[in-house]
């Protein structure tokens, strides 16, 4: 499966399921649709169908890049405790 590099909001699928296991933990593919469950988010790998995207986050403004975000500031401030 190819990996979403980018957040996004699906406008065109064709049959479209997605492994969010990344992000969620779920193991099950999760179907997309644009009128039914259109958010596609950055980290996740396409495993089924095909579909196109308005892109909507990239990078750090991104779901996985505000998790990376959210767990290197955690392992600073364990860093600086060490230190003290």
């Amino acid at each position: 499966g190819d990996l979403l590099p980018a957040d996004g909001v699906l406008i065109q699928g064709n049959d479209l399921k997605i492994d969010e296991s990344a992000l969620t933990g779920e193991s099950d593919l999760v179907r997309k649709g644009p009128e039914r469950d259109p958010l596609l988010l950055s980290g996740t790998h396409v495993m089924e169908g095909s579909g196109r995207m308005v892109v909507t986050a990239v990078g750090v403004n991104s779901q996985s890049g505000i998790i990376f975000a959210l767990l290197g500031a955690g392992g600073d401030e364990e860093e600086e405790e060490e230190e003290r």
